[in-house]
């Protein structure tokens, strides 16, 4: 990263991105069925499903609208539009997940925000049907909670902080939910509140940031010696999920999912991390303390932890990836040699261990953000994600095959439970597709176009 790249080099390689991705989005709509369920990854290059929960119906439409504001093409409005009013509802009222952030704000956010901007012709009952979508949604993700103790050895009995719970149930704090966070955010933003027994009024704003504190303290590793494996060299480790007792509200241990081990890291996981606190870091600077309803010393605090995650997840990543910035999908995966050679770019077809495209783009974006918000203290930052883009903008990681649905490849979704393809000749997956990798591949593109055209700073909130 000797070399200085700038957004202004990217105009040829993103209007190729968005050509391919409005031609890919047009195909998967006419071609999809609805019956099935939402797209989640491809398997030989067409897009399939998994009945794990509906968490990517919201970035199949949110390809559309970033692929109409990139390109102007109506067609691609009206299909994210027309679709977010016919199928998105059950996600908004969607009490079982912790994915609001990921469907609502994907679908509806993008819609409001371009009528805001006005790339979209103002309708007053138009937009009035958008935030009424995106009040409910972030009062029904923030009812899923549990409340813990924040010091069980000085504090026992006072539950004081608590998270938005996972799919898993109610122990279950996941890396994930970081980023949908913002449901509640925009919610709070359009003046909602969240009305619980006895009409008590939960404020949405300061719940969310309650989470994204619980997650920066348990989920994030500062290299302070918490565990054996929390040590300096690993600081920005990342917990993919902690795990409490419910019943008294105390912080048992880290666990995993989707990735090798409770004790290594899952990067989409950290991805997640990173791009979650660098948004709330962005979000918390359009505010002050007393907008936020807080005393200043609370809203300092939760800044600075803020970007004591964001720091070190973004230090680990820069640390952990190739010279191209790819990760695999797990740092202590047991394919991974002892003598890796991560002075060398990523080879996705290797034998060893799949990378992790989507994690990559998730970070990128997180990177990107995060090096905005530190001005000329993240420029570090803000050059590694653009020379993430770079790569991730080109073959072998961009997707210009007609026949394959997907556009962003080398993407994984379980590794543990085996529900990647791997092709025929292969021994690990490669050469596939996600919803979330495609979506998050052209939020970056959109946020790098804006700035070499000098546009407005792209964003969740208003």
């Amino acid at each position: 990263m000797d070399n200085q790249i700038t957004a202004a080099d990217f105009r040829k390689s993103v209007t190729r991105v968005f050509e391919l991705a409005s031609a890919k989005a047009i195909q998967l709509d006419r071609s999809w069925d609805i019956s099935r369920g939402a797209p989640v990854f491809t398997a030989a290059g067409k897009y399939t499903t998994r009945g794990w929960t509906e968490w990517t119906q919201g970035f199949q439409y949110g390809c559309a609208l970033l692929a109409f504001d990139a390109t102007d093409d109506r067609t691609l409005l009206e299909l994210g539009r027309e679709n977010t009013v016919r199928h998105m509802a059950k996600h908004v009222s969607h009490v079982g997940v912790h994915d609001h952030g990921f469907n609502n704000i994907s679908a509806y956010g993008n819609l409001r925000r371009l009528m805001l901007e006005k790339r979209i012709a103002h309708d007053a009952w138009e937009l009035a049907f958008y935030e009424l979508a995106l009040k409910a949604s972030g009062a029904v993700q923030g009812a899923r909670w549990t409340s813990i103790v924040s010091d069980g050895d000085a504090q026992p009995d006072r539950r004081d902080a608590g998270f938005i719970y996972s799919f898993n149930g109610p122990h279950s704090l996941f890396s994930d939910t970081i980023r949908s966070v913002r449901s509640l955010v925009v919610a709070w933003t359009l003046g909602h509140e969240l009305a619980a027994e006895n009409d008590r009024k939960i404020n949405l704003l300061h719940r969310g940031l309650q989470h994204c504190l619980t997650t920066a303290h348990y989920n994030v590793f500062q290299g302070e010696g918490r565990d054996i494996y929390d040590t300096p060299s690993e600081r920005g480790r990342v917990a993919h999920e902690s795990i409490f007792n419910v019943a008294d509200g105390r912080y048992r241990c880290p666990s995993t999912q989707q990735g090798y081990s409770p004790f290594s890291t899952w990067t989409r996981g950290l991805a997640w991390i990173l791009c979650g606190f660098a948004e709330q870091l962005e979000f918390l600077a359009s505010i002050d303390a007393e907008t936020a309803g807080m005393s200043p010393e609370k809203f300092d605090a939760a800044v600075t932890a803020f970007v004591r995650a964001a720091t070190a997840t973004a230090d680990w990543w820069i640390s952990h990836s190739f010279a191209d910035g790819m990760v695999y999908w797990d740092a202590g995966a047991p394919g991974i040699s002892d003598g890796n050679d991560y002075s060398a770019t990523s080879d996705p077809f290797n034998d060893y261990e799949p990378i992790d495209s989507s994690a990559a783009a998730i970070a990128a974006q997180g990177l990107l953000r995060l090096g905005t918000y530190l001005g000329p203290a993240g420029d570090r930052y803000a050059q590694a994600a653009l020379w993430m883009a770079k790569t991730l903008f080109d073959e072998p990681y961009l997707s210009t095959d007609s026949a394959h649905q997907g556009l962003l490849l080398h993407s994984v979704y379980h590794r543990p439970r085996g529900w990647d393809y791997v092709p025929p000749g292969r021994r690990i997956p490669c050469g596939e597709s996600s919803m979330w990798g495609d979506y998050h591949l052209l939020e970056l593109a959109l946020m790098i176009k804006r700035s070499a055209e000098n546009g407005a700073y792209y964003r969740f909130f208003a």
